[in-house]
């Protein structure tokens, strides 16, 4: 049974078509990496997997795949449009194994059930507290079961080469308005600790982070970040028109030189298994 409608709850970026597109983009970009750490993690064909703050469904698509049509996916996403994005895409291509459920991880139930295991990526941080959280993972995941996280362990470390102080100081202004909010961008080192203490064992935990040129996948995952923050942080009124065209020129004169590099944050990857 569908979960009944409910009025769509936004996010930091917002959930408009270019946000959904973006997050394409951001899933191209990371799909090789995210696919490699669910098979260290071991996910495959029949396993039933909570894909936690699924959006629009990119990654819930891959895992889809993974575990084949006799495993299933629970994609948990409380943005009722990016939940009929995900719908909609798994209809598209063929997924009748994805099934969304409206919920917010902070004040809902996981999905009632025993799962195999769970993907979580880049939703940690944007929360007040995690624990409850892995918390609440701990008691839907079956034992032996695989809890994979995807969040940040460095934000700051995103700089070029050459240096670009205005980006810098933009990098430095999203972390602030980050925790401003209630969220923490270099999550992923707390994680751990929280996981043990829910009764997870910590496999492995694996940092990611990439030295790139413009023209790079990963490139232009930052580059339309930056676009798509800039006019949200205009929207909350956090900085001037000014200020965010010196920004965006910064950026242009950077991918304008085939010799730039960008330094991307750094992720770190952590495999828990539930004892």
């Amino acid at each position: 049974m569908a979960d009944p409608p409910s009025a769509e709850r936004d996010y930091v970026l917002g959930t408009h078509d270019a946000e959904i597109e973006r997050l394409g983009l951001q899933h191209e970009a990371w799909r090789s990496t995210a696919i490699e750490s669910w098979n260290r993690a071991g996910i495959a064909r029949g396993w039933h997997v909570l894909d936690l703050g699924a959006g629009p469904g990119h990654a819930s698509l891959d895992l889809a795949r993974a575990v084949g049509p006799e495993g299933s996916v629970t994609a948990v996403e409380r943005s009722g449009r990016f939940a009929q994005a995900g719908r909609d895409a798994a209809l598209v291509y063929g997924c009748g194994n994805i099934h969304y459920r409206e919920l917010d991880l902070m004040l809902d139930p996981l999905p009632e059930g025993s799962f195999d295991a769970a993907w979580c990526r880049w939703v940690c941080s944007f929360l007040p507290d995690p624990a409850p959280l892995i918390e609440g993972l701990s008691r839907r995941l079956r034992a032996g079961g695989v809890a994979v996280f995807h969040e940040y362990a460095d934000y700051a470390s995103w700089r070029y080469s050459p240096r670009l102080p205005l980006l810098e100081e933009y990098v430095a202004h999203v972390m602030r308005t980050w925790r401003d909010g209630g969220g923490e961008p270099d999550i992923a080192m707390s994680l751990p600790p929280l996981l043990r203490t829910a009764g997870f064992s910590v496999r492995s935990a694996t940092p990611h982070i990439f030295c790139v040129g413009p023209g790079d996948d990963r490139w232009r995952w930052i580059s339309t970040f930056v676009e798509s923050n800039c006019e949200r942080l205009l929207e909350l009124e956090t900085c001037d028109t000014g200020w965010v065209e010196s920004v965006r020129a910064e950026l242009r004169h950077a991918e304008a030189d085939p010799d730039a590099l960008l330094l991307t944050p750094m992720v770190l990857e952590v495999i828990a298994e539930l004892r």
